[in-house]
């Protein structure tokens, strides 16, 4: 048998990989290398390599399942799933109010993932922003996820999207102060010229920030003397989400 590429290494791998999630229980070594077609040591071979990042893993049997990645992942997205289903009112309720798009969004590995939306009444401004991402410093959601500490800025010059980009980590972390200050984040003008977003935090149980709502339109109807008003608005949503997802909100005054 010729030796094989490194395409069709992936190639095999991918296959036994696909052949152990699309199983519906635990599968032999004997049942893989049959379907594959492939010689014994071969499949033992690319089994071990899925099985060491953890793609794939062994029962008590021997038997070849998902490994923790995946399972974490899939966690990870029923989570998701959840929460979109659960925010979904409190998007309608806040789009309704604002007239404008709104978003919800979780922090990813490097930028902002955007999970769900409810456009704006209009059609300037009605971007699809689900399934985007966006970086952390130049956008309201994510200057929310740096404000509480779930996300991080990646190493390096932060990138300058417009003329209104914060790109120093000095000024970046006055903001993000000022975050935390009032309960909402402010991005006008800049991710995009004519673009401002005001996004607050939605926590769980124990204050964790899990997520964060968004309202974002064009310059010439998010002006400067509505930021304030439609900030209350995002926060009070973002609070009333948060309450649903058990987190205990301390009163005003208390010790």
């Amino acid at each position: 048998m010729a030796p094989q590429t490194g395409t069709q290494a992936v190639d095999r791998a991918l296959q036994l990989l696909v052949a152990v999630i699309e199983a519906p229980a635990p599968v032999t070594f004997g049942t893989l290398t049959g379907a594959a077609d492939l010689p014994k040591s071969t499949v033992s071979r690319l089994l071990g390599a899925l099985e060491r990042p953890g793609l794939v893993a062994r029962d008590r049997d021997g038997s070849f399942l998902p490994g923790r990645v995946l399972s974490r992942y899939a966690r990870r997205q029923q989570s998701t799933d959840r929460l979109v289903a659960t925010a979904r009112a409190y998007l309608e309720t806040l789009a309704q109010r604002t007239g404008e798009t709104v978003n919800i969004a979780v922090p990813g590995g490097g930028a902002v993932e955007q999970v769900d939306q409810v456009d704006s009444r209009y059609l300037l401004g009605a971007t699809n922003w689900v399934g985007r991402e966006v970086p952390f410093h130049c956008s309201a959601l994510g200057k929310v996820f740096l404000a509480y500490g779930v996300a991080e800025l990646p190493p390096g010059r932060l990138e300058q999207r417009t003329a209104r980009t914060i790109t120093t980590r000095a000024a970046l972390a006055a903001d993000l102060a000022e975050v935390r200050r009032r309960g909402w984040a402010l991005a006008a003008e800049e991710l995009e010229p004519g673009l401002v977003a005001i996004a607050a935090p939605v926590m769980a149980t124990g204050g964790r920030v899990v997520a964060a709502l968004s309202v974002s339109g064009p310059t010439i109807r998010l002006t400067s003397d509505r930021v304030a008003e439609v900030g209350a608005a995002v926060a009070e949503q973002a609070r009333a989400l948060s309450t649903v997802l058990g987190h205990q909100h301390r009163e005003e005054g208390a010790a």
